[in-house]
């Protein structure tokens, strides 16, 4: 019997499911050590932390060393961990300085968005016959591939998949496909075709100071002067936020009528759910007051617990089922992630941006903000890199709502 025909509850592994304390200390350990390899070894900086702590819970997983799924450990990662992640990660998100300081790079990243849209109703409807539960992972990647992965992270709770399998599968798939992308990325600018119909202008600079710029993504995460007070705000304004979006998302669901046609649940869908509402008043208290802003720490705590989460997902990421699965995952990813691309350039092309803005812009839309900016320090765009980010963290805030409507509008298919 095929490992995904087994009862999941009952597939057996070194560490039992109910040890709970354990596989918590297993996850962090993971999260600490990519974390770790990230910022200490270049080939970890280039495959990431969060695609390092997947690998190795698959790995674990897949060896029998730690239990594929049901357990109280990954429950408390999805319940708990994860939405107060995404508050953390919000704290800078300030939409002025966002349109403010973006300049180019922020129209033709809205225009890129359009892209990651129109690329998931292409390949959900060439492929919803081959993939099981495809409007959830639809709105999963259209959040991921708007703003990152705790855009990833809302929708797949926001879609929760009755395959358990298919969540890791895809995250699998996606990222094999990434690592192709983004170095494609790193090539366009020096294609004589690209150079021939687009303006180059960043490319130009760097060629006549002969430098590649310093490279500030060294710095990005040094150590930096984080004080109690600054932990203890950090965690108490992320779970006041959590709750509240909680308990408000609860109460506006209440008021859906039984029977409701597609608009009102689409308005419920949206207005009820507690990710959008946290999204949403973070990003409003970080737009209209400098509380926020003022805290050290929140981006860091938040990018920890990002990386327990994909830990916790790259459990169940059996390899026999990826190998039956992935083939069509690995296509879909890679049909929305293209058309995204081929849109991007075609709207650069009439209006004008230059091949960086639009290398950057993509990549922002589908790599999230610290892909983005790697790529502007890599290629040495150095007054790239700030907008970069800046988009990045604007996608945090509007994947979600991409990501919830192109979902709720799948699911009547």
């Amino acid at each position: 019997m095929a490992l995904y025909d087994l009862d999941p509850t009952k597939l057996w592994s070194l560490i039992k499911p109910d040890n709970t304390l354990v596989l918590l200390a297993i996850l962090c350990v993971i999260a600490a050590v990519s974390i770790y390899l990230e910022q200490t070894y270049s080939w970890a900086g280039k495959i990431t932390g969060c695609i390092l702590a997947l690998a190795f819970t698959m790995v674990l997983s897949n060896f029998r060393i730690i239990p594929a799924y049901d357990t109280v450990a990954y429950d408390l990662v999805w319940s708990w961990v994860v939405p107060i992640a995404i508050p953390m990660l919000l704290f800078k998100a300030d939409l002025r300085k966002v349109w403010k300081e973006s300049g180019k790079v922020l129209g033709i990243y809205l225009l890129s968005g359009l892209g990651t849209i129109i690329g998931a109703f292409i390949a959900f409807f060439l492929l919803q016959k081959a993939i099981p539960e495809l409007y959830k992972l639809s709105a999963m990647m259209v959040g991921t591939y708007t703003g990152g992965s705790m855009n990833l992270v809302a929708m797949s709770d926001a879609f929760p998949l009755t395959d358990k399998t298919l969540l890791g599968s895809a995250v699998v798939a996606d990222n094999l496909f990434m690592g192709i992308y983004f170095v494609s990325l790193t090539i366009i600018p020096t294609i004589k075709f690209f150079k021939k119909h687009y303006s180059h202008p960043y490319e130009d600079e760097m060629e006549k100071y002969g430098t590649a710029g310093e490279n500030k993504a060294a710095q990005f995460w040094a150590k930096k002067d984080v004080s109690l007070l600054d932990v203890a705000k950090v965690i108490s304004i992320s779970f006041v936020i959590v709750a509240i979006s909680t308990e408000l998302g609860k109460y506006i669901s209440s008021f859906k009528p039984e029977g409701a046609g597609f608009f009102v649940e689409l308005i419920f869908g949206l207005f009820g759910n507690k990710y959008l509402l946290l999204t949403t008043i973070t990003a409003i208290l970080a737009t209209y007051t400098n509380v926020l802003a003022k805290i050290s720490g929140a981006e860091e705590i938040g990018t920890f617990l990002i990386h327990i989460f994909f830990a916790v997902i790259g459990a169940p990421a059996s390899i026999e089922i990826i190998l039956k699965k992935a083939p069509w995952l690995l296509v879909f990813c890679a049909l929305i992630v293209v058309i995204n691309m081929i849109i991007t350039f075609i709207f650069g092309k009439i209006f004008r941006f230059s091949v960086e803005e639009c290398c950057i812009a993509t990549n922002a839309n589908v790599g999230g903000p610290t892909t983005a900016a790697a790529l502007a320090i890599a290629r040495g765009w150095n007054k790239l890199v700030v907008p970069a980010m800046l988009v990045g963290i604007l996608g945090y805030v509007i994947g979600n709502y991409y990501g919830l409507i192109v979902g709720n509008i799948l699911k009547t298919f």
